[in-house]
């Protein structure tokens, strides 16, 4: 039975479309679908069955579907312990949205270089749930906003950027002073959900700010186009560029050394673990040690 085979029913399950699936395996949708017979083929049931112009897996492929999970990522394990220490596989990897457009592309442009046999996997999501799906062994990896609790021993912290808080206003509003400016105009609040918004709200409760708040959402550039827009004000963390083009904004940095911490989580143990070293090292880690 060829993995191939298996990670396309994987796939088209999780996508629920063959299409879908295609994109993200850099595929035809007939060579997909050419797998998924051969598979059926081979175990004698059929696994998906058509929806109008979704998919969905059948009882027998919902019966094995786990299993078929387990035997890919068992397989990918065997290559990297066969490479014998050297950096090989396939990284599974998580990162938030402005790690993944500021930080990410860099640290694999430097990591293919070095590492030409590696392969990548990466999943986006909040620094919650990244957090969680590294710990409990689903990604090697993630980029994520660090937390304000212990990291468990079973993984590793490395600290890639510093992020201070910082007052965005209009280009063209009034120099009144950030406090005042948060009193005066209505504000564009970081979801509190997330652990910089978390941040957020503990810097305006520090300072013993009221806020007029009529918007909340967990996206940066999103914030930081409707202050553009002159819609209110909004504090955020200094993220690592790119922002969205064509912005007219002023940005003053908070006082009071409040700061979201970028880095890289990892598990310490697995057998793609030099794989992980070598992406950690390409994070800035050096040999891929703890830093605080």
């Amino acid at each position: 039975m060829d993995i191939r085979f298996l990670e396309t029913f994987i796939t088209i399950a999780d996508c629920g479309s063959i299409a879908e699936a295609a994109r993200r395996l850099n595929r035809t949708p007939a060579a997909l679908a050419q797998r998924l017979r051969a598979l059926e083929q081979d175990l004698g049931h059929p696994l998906i069955v058509r929806s109008g112009r979704t998919v969905q897996p059948t009882a027998e492929g919902l019966a094995i579907l786990d299993h078929a999970r387990a035997l890919v990522e068992g397989a990918r394990d065997l290559r990297a312990l066969a490479a014998q220490d050297v950096p090989t596989g396939q990284l599974r990897l998580g990162a938030t949205a402005t790690s993944l457009t500021g930080l990410m592309p860099s640290i694999i442009m430097e990591l293919s270089a070095r590492h030409p046999a590696l392969e990548y996997f990466v999943q986006p999501g909040s620094s919650v749930d990244l957090y969680h799906r590294v710990v409990e062994g689903d990604l090697d990896a993630a980029i994520i906003v660090r937390p304000q609790f212990a990291i468990p021993k079973s993984a590793d912290w490395l600290t890639i950027r510093d992020e201070p808080l910082v007052l965005l206003a209009p280009e063209r509003a009034a120099d009144e002073g950030p406090h005042e400016a948060i009193r005066q105009s209505r504000f564009i609040r970081y979801d509190r959900n997330q652990w910089g918004g978390q941040l957020v709200d503990r810097y305006l409760r520090d300072h013993g700010l009221a806020v007029r708040e009529w918007l909340e959402l967990d996206a940066l550039d999103a914030i930081a186009a409707l202050v553009d827009r002159g819609l209110g004000v909004a504090i955020v963390p200094d993220w690592a560029p790119p922002w969205p083009e064509g912005l007219r904004l002023r940005k003053t940095r908070l006082s009071g050394g409040y700061m979201r911490q970028m880095g890289v989580i990892w598990r310490r143990a697995g057998a793609r673990h030099a794989a992980v070293r070598a992406f950690v090292a390409a994070c800035g880690g050096g040999e891929g040690q703890t830093q605080p």
